[in-house]
């Protein structure tokens, strides 16, 4: 983010301070996306992954930091709770098959984490959520011994009444009270990092936004927590109640941090960055000394660095990106898919998403007012909770109406689309290929991570909540077949 963290209390004036020097970095950032050349026209893919450690009995293994010291390699990053850790892959610039190659680079940094973890009793797991978590895994004795995740706590507290209300739908409904943000860490993800020039990000955003429910059901893969059998996709309301400060009731309430936005984007990315500044009060108040429009004027790529401070405590499914890297540029970070359930998986489930929110980018004008934001925010929240099943609002191009279809039949009409986005970013028609015909099989038999997870938990143990030895024979199960690489639409029953 540009600003270590060293302090865990805040003053009056350091909220202040921090609270002026964003509105310059927001002036800087508008005189920037002015400029025509700010940006240039490079498109390119990265990612993160958050991981387990998991024992050989499918518990919970606190030993990051033990692990990154081992590993000794950057790409590898601490995450809040001891028990998860990140790989960030290089970028890779737009090519024939830049999915393959992450793939590639994905696939030797989990064998060589293999490796370290072994070290300390663990394995590295890739899962939305993991079946066996208990209550008792989580707390402060739990999270990483970093300033900036004791302050990010103490900041989100201090907020509201110190406590967060978990409240989940599902059999049963899962309904706790905690005292601290890591709940949050239960979560773990496939973040997928999208460069594009300014000129082209308002209707891109746009486009992957429409795209957001299709893919978010079709790769589901966290149906469980505590033996809940909850949500098809629970982190999505998970991690939004685990760090919700508000009140639950009042004349007015300040959006969620963890949202899907507030609407269609207009013009620019200027308008995210600017609204997330406007509605969500500051928590990490650190402060550099640069003064970001002299720096800019002077043909320097500057810092804006409360900007992108400020940015990384508001975790939007869609979230705004500023990097001071190739002289400044933009990504879309695309936060809603899952860890798993395989390797192949994941990055086909980034190319559906790539392919689709390109081909919706070029209709943008024609999709926008047929389908509402709010018609939108509802089909995200559908196919969080139902996967494949869920009933979507839809546009129906021959009546020129919404029409409700279930997600597995918008997903199948939509493949055609995912096709002809890919090929509009220059990929390889075998890669193409490749990669969509794994979605495909997918949408064919319906067969997510979650649904996958649901029906062995349902034939190992019925009762609800299920019992920790059926969760834990899931678990290994599951690490098999996603250590095969085999992709989750062939798994069979254990």
């Amino acid at each position: 983010m540009g600003l270590a963290i060293a302090s865990e209390e805040f003053t009056a004036e350091d909220y202040r301070r921090f609270s002026a020097r964003l509105g310059g970095c927001l002036k800087a950032l508008k005189e920037m996306l002015r400029d025509p050349q700010f940006g240039g026209n490079v498109t390119s893919w990265g990612a993160e992954l958050e991981l387990y450690l998991v024992n050989s009995q499918g518990r919970v293994v606190d030993c990051n930091e033990e692990v990154l010291e081992l590993a000794a390699d950057p790409h590898f990053t601490p995450e809040l709770n001891r028990f998860n850790l990140e790989y960030n892959s290089d970028p890779v610039i737009s090519s024939a098959s830049p999915f393959t190659r992450l793939q590639n680079d994905f696939e030797d940094a989990l064998a060589r984490l293999d490796g370290f973890t072994q070290a300390f009793g663990a394995r590295p797991v890739a899962i939305g959520i993991l079946p066996t978590l208990q209550r008792d895994n989580f707390g402060p004795a739990h999270m990483t011994d970093l300033p900036r995740y004791r302050a990010l706590t103490n900041a989100l507290q201090n907020l509201g009444s110190g406590q967060f209300n978990i409240d989940l739908d599902g059999n049963p409904p899962l309904q706790i009270k905690v005292g601290d943000v890591t709940y949050e860490g239960a979560n773990t993800s496939f973040q997928l990092h999208y460069r594009v020039s300014p000129a082209r990000f308002a209707d891109l955003y746009n486009g992957l936004l429409l795209a957001t429910p299709i893919v978010l059901g079709m790769s589901a893969n966290s149906p469980s927590l505590f033996g809940h059998r909850l949500w098809h996709e629970t982190r999505i309301p998970l991690f939004k109640h685990s760090v919700d400060w508000r009140p639950a009731a009042g004349e007015w309430r300040q959006p969620a941090r963890v949202s899907l936005g507030q609407g269609y984007l207009r013009r620019s990315a200027y308008e995210l960055f600017a609204e997330s500044v406007s509605t969500q009060p500051l928590v990490l108040p650190v402060c550099g000394n640069d003064d970001y429009l002299s720096q800019w004027r002077a043909g320097q790529p500057p810092g804006l660095d409360e900007l992108r401070m400020h940015q990384n405590t508001v975790w939007s499914w869609l979230r705004p990106v500023y990097d001071t890297a190739d002289g400044g540029h933009l990504r879309i970070e695309l936060r809603v898919l899952p860890a798993g359930p395989s390797v192949t998986d994941m990055l086909a489930s980034a190319a559906f998403y790539i392919g689709l929110g390109e081909a919706f980018a070029d209709r943008i004008d024609d999709l926008l007012p047929t389908l509402p934001f709010n018609y939108a925010k509802y089909n995200f929240y559908r196919a969080a909770q139902f996967g494949p099943e869920a009933k979507l609002v839809w546009p129906n191009p021959l009546r020129h109406c919404l029409e409700e279809q279930t997600l597995q039949q918008v997903a199948q009409l939509l493949l055609p689309l995912a096709e002809e986005g890919l090929q509009k970013t220059g990929l390889a028609t075998q890669e193409i290929s490749r990669y969509l015909s794994v979605i495909a099989e997918r949408v064919a038999n319906g067969q997510t991570g979650a649904v996958w997870q649901l029906r062995q938990m349902d034939r190992l143990d019925k009762s609800a909540p299920v019992g920790l030895e059926a969760a834990r024979t899931m678990l290994l199960g599951y690490m098999h077949n996603q250590r095969s690489g085999c992709p989750v639409a062939q798994w069979g029953d254990l």
